[in-house]
């Protein structure tokens, strides 16, 4: 489990095809690496990727054909600059909302523009998911928990505070840009209890 709260702004370093699969090295910039052992969880673009490998500045996990299927990693190359967050403990503070990791599907930028101190973001998802995301409500975006400021059909804005431009990739993304998106998982849990 995860918070959304990003701790560190790694790269990748490389990526390694496996069949239909992948082993990805990232490289964990200032994450600390110190308590991380293989099989600990970290949150790599808000995908959850179990650690296979690890030293003082990266790991290395198997990424499953599945996920390079529903997310951006099909498409990532090296170099490319990623959210990182180590999964929650007891002593966590819980900043952001409850983040699983689990990927429901991607969006698109479409668009961002300057909105007083802040940047404004449009973002299309899939029809499917627009009917879990609320008003005021919460959504992962490339692992960032974030407050919806509105939707309209399948289309919700934002706005990003410069502090978050500054301490996420969401600075490095432009219209057209793919992003991870994970829908609050209340949501999700409470559709499967309603009656058919």
């Amino acid at each position: 489990m995860f918070t959304g709260i990003i701790q560190a702004v790694g790269q990748i370093h490389s990526i390694e095809p496996r069949g239909p699969d992948a082993r990805y090295v990232i490289g964990t910039g200032k994450l600390d690496m110190s308590d991380v052992k293989i099989g600990d969880s970290i949150a790599c673009q808000g995908v959850c990727l179990t650690v296979t490998k690890s030293g003082t500045d990266y790991y290395a996990a198997d990424v499953s054909g599945e996920t390079l299927s529903r997310t951006t990693f099909g498409k990532m190359n090296t170099g490319l600059a990623v959210n990182l967050e180590k999964s929650v403990t007891p002593a966590s503070l819980l900043g952001g909302h409850i983040v699983s990791g689990h990927i429901d599907g991607t969006g698109k930028v479409i668009s961002r523009e300057t909105d007083g101190r802040s940047e404004k973001f449009v973002i299309e998802t899939p029809i499917r998911l627009a009917k879990y995301i609320a008003e005021k409500g919460s959504i992962c975006i490339d692992g960032i928990s974030l407050t919806v400021n509105g939707i309209t059909d399948n289309q919700f804005d934002l706005n990003i505070v410069p502090h978050t431009l500054q301490v996420t990739t969401m600075g490095n993304l432009k219209v057209g840009s793919k992003v991870n998106l994970e829908v609050d998982i209340i949501a999700r849990y409470l559709e499967r209890l309603m009656p058919a």
